[in-house]
């Protein structure tokens, strides 16, 4: 038997209100996939794939407790890198109008780069970035160096 490959290809994020969900990542610009999918919202991100999906529903589908989850930190933030700090800038606002809590402007840090970070409805903490020593291909996929 073969291992398979280590990749990660879905991240599913637990939400409370699923068509805000599905608006809010519409509006950010990721592309709605497999729309007929009754009860989950799939969005193309890249080389992997992001699902929202009713946090109880997630819970009982993976055998565990739920309980209501606060907008506190998780430990886990997503990773949206651009190709420079004034798309930085743009991802940023373009969360604050669609609805999400900016966490921290977008400015210069001590590695660099240029990040910022916001909350979406159901408080998943997303970092923007701009990091001129890891490059995006053509098609926005993460180039990590050797």
């Amino acid at each position: 038997m073969n291992d398979p490959q280590a990749v990660l290809s879905l991240v599913t994020l637990g939400v409370s209100d699923l068509n805000r969900s599905i608006a809010f990542y519409e509006t950010l610009g990721f592309q709605r996939k497999a729309a007929t999918a009754a009860g989950v919202g799939f969005f193309q991100a890249g080389a992997c794939a992001i699902a929202v999906f009713p946090s109880p529903e997630l819970a009982k589908d993976a055998g565990i407790g739920f309980k209501d989850l606060s907008p506190a930190f998780r430990g886990v933030s997503l990773a949206w890198n651009c190709r420079s700090k004034l798309e930085v800038d743009a991802a940023i606002d373009r969360a604050y109008r669609a609805g999400g809590t900016v966490q921290k402007s977008a400015g210069d840090v001590f590695w660099g780069g240029y990040t910022g970070y916001f909350f979406d409805p159901d408080g998943h903490l997303w970092e923007v970035a701009f990091n001129p020593d890891f490059p995006l291909s053509d098609d926005g996929r993460l180039q990590l160096p050797n």
